[in-house]
């Protein structure tokens, strides 16, 4: 899955690259903050997957379900804070492109589905 998300965020910035190529700007120091956004919100994705796996096996190990069902409550929330928080940073921050950062948070999406399709090839 990090390794997708890796995938995707090169991807994305080679798209970026092009854009910037295609407007008739060089992909230099113009396509910098760009590439910077999408480089921030998947090293995001890459600590949500992170903090998503622990969640799942500390959940696993708890005897009460109670418990774990709050567990997981504070932990899908503390995900989400994450990404406002980034996304909030690249919006105040200049030297970071916003539509970089919301590109980079789609690589997750992106590479949860190329994973999946990778799965179900597998399997047919």
């Amino acid at each position: 899955m990090v390794i997708m998300i890796g995938v995707a965020a090169a991807i994305f910035i080679a798209v970026g690259a092009a854009v910037y190529i295609l407007v008739g700007t060089l992909p230099s120091l113009e396509s910098l903050p760009f590439a910077l956004g999408v480089v921030l919100t998947s090293a995001l994705n890459v600590l949500k997957v992170i903090l998503l796996e622990r969640t799942v096996k500390r959940t696993i190990d708890m005897s009460d379900p109670n418990a774990g069902k709050n567990y997981v409550r504070i932990q899908y929330l503390l995900r989400y804070f994450l990404t406002a928080a980034i996304l909030l940073v690249a919006g105040l921050t200049p030297f970071i492109n916003v539509w970089g950062a919301v590109c980079g948070i789609f690589t997750l999406q992106v590479s949860v589905f190329t994973v999946r399709m990778m799965k179900l090839d597998a399997d047919a």
